[in-house]
């Protein structure tokens, strides 16, 4: 598998992906870095084997099947307090939520006047709290789990949203990926949004992540490889050393060492040790 186009930044699952989907992980050294500097990347070979690990007798080892009926499924996103709440972004079919881990689905789309659906994101101190991101359609937020929604693109010039990154130290800051637009900054919830676009020379922006340990920290994923901004998104800068496909369509950072970054692209998987 080459083209890389989702990674999932939730510890455990991100790391079985990483293994199962691309081989060995290379985990860059982190003994030669030094404070707020840097390295380049390094690719993540998809054709070495990773070592054979048992599996845990209630372990599942196939995939099945759990809806819902919307179709082609485009975001994911599972409460943090309760996780079996489960929603899902579609194309054509809007959202879906399960609070049965998946087992049942039911359609929540009252107010979300956009059904193509690419990208979500939990409140993580008040999970009630959902926006969803749409192509063309702008953003629209929940306070209620989903039951209603509401468009909050006042100040979104452009409206093709693919990424969207909650503040984790202040939720109510939050920033958009926009195709076409680059990155938007609210924060006040989405009530308002502005651009926030300086030294970002790539304009389309398919992922973005917010480092937790440094929420003013942030890297996006674009058309011309990976940016970084230290000031909340104030200014911005290119970090594509050792780079060799700069389509980059997704970005996690390691939870368990979080001084990783991986960069999904056309070219595969590449991982990157960050300084600070």
């Amino acid at each position: 598998m080459r083209y890389v186009s989702n990674l999932i930044q939730s510890g455990a699952i991100l790391l079985t992906i990483v293994l199962t989907a691309c081989g060995q992980v290379v985990t860059p050294s982190s003994t030669s870095i030094s404070p707020n500097i840097t390295s380049s990347f390094t690719p993540v070979s998809p054709n070495t084997p990773a070592p054979s690990a048992p599996v845990p007798p209630t372990a599942t080892t196939v995939w099945r099947s759990t809806g819902p009926e919307g179709g082609f499924v485009s975001a994911l996103a599972i409460d943090p307090v309760r996780t079996t709440t489960l929603y899902v972004g579609t194309v054509g079919g809007g959202v879906f939520k399960s609070t049965d881990g998946g087992a049942t689905w039911s359609a929540i789309n009252t107010g979300l006047t956009a059904t193509q659906v690419s990208t979500l994101a939990i409140d993580p101190a008040t999970p009630a709290t959902v926006y969803a991101g749409t192509p063309g359609g702008g953003a629209f937020k929940s306070t209620d789990g989903g039951a209603t929604w509401n468009a909050v693109s006042t100040g979104l010039t452009a409206t093709n949203v693919s990424a969207l990154a909650i503040d984790p130290a202040t939720p109510t800051t939050l920033y958009a990926g926009i195709r076409g637009g680059g990155v938007f900054k609210s924060t006040d919830g989405g009530a308002t949004w502005r651009a926030v676009n300086t030294g970002l020379t790539a304009p389309y922006v398919y992922a973005l992540t917010i480092d937790t340990a440094m929420p003013a920290t942030l890297y996006v994923g674009t058309d011309g490889g990976v940016f970084k901004s230290t000031e909340g998104g104030a200014t911005w800068s290119v970090i594509n050393t050792g780079l060799t496909n700069t389509f980059v369509y997704a970005l996690a950072i390691d939870p368990a060492r979080s001084r990783t970054l991986y960069a999904g692209t056309s070219g595969g998987l590449f991982a990157l040790l960050i300084g600070r």
